[in-house]
């Protein structure tokens, strides 16, 4: 027997989309590990987010992958960690810390995207005051910024 896939179409509801869209990214972690790598930062700190990455939550072991040397540093905050993060979710989450040293996986990370230019409001004489003329000598300032690059 052949398995025929109903197609819908026309609008659709989220619910219906967001689980094809999501299993993808979930595929290989539980939400709770899937959440923590989502608020690492928030929850470390930019100076420890720069330097480890949250790999796999397992039975209450968070296992960290670490740049250089600094999986002996967090061996000696372990508990601070342990809290702030059990503090974050509201409950016991994570009960132990193991470390890897892995600079490969902090290698993938995005660099911070650097400030927009500083953009000088275009004057627009012939425009009536508004809105729409705020807007546009914005959009204009912008421009004429990113071609003095």
């Amino acid at each position: 027997m052949t398995n025929h896939r109903r197609h819908v179409y026309g609008p659709r509801t989220l619910g219906t989309l967001l689980p094809a869209i999501v299993r993808p990214a979930l595929h290989s972690r539980n939400a709770a590990s899937a959440q923590l790598v989502a608020d690492w930062d928030a929850i470390v700190g930019p100076a420890h987010a720069a330097t480890t990455r949250p790999r796999r939550l397992s039975a209450g072991t968070l296992t960290l992958a670490c740049a250089g040397p600094v999986a002996l540093e967090l061996q000696h905050v372990a508990d601070h960690l342990i809290g702030r993060i059990n503090t974050h979710y509201g409950r016991q989450l994570v009960s132990r810390l193991r470390f890897i040293q892995d600079d490969t996986a902090l290698a993938d990370r995005t660099p911070p995207r650097p400030a927009p230019p500083a953009a000088v409001a275009v004057d627009i004489p012939d425009m009536p005051e508004g809105p729409l003329r705020d807007a546009l000598s914005a959009l204009g300032g912008r421009i004429a910024a990113r071609k003095r690059r």
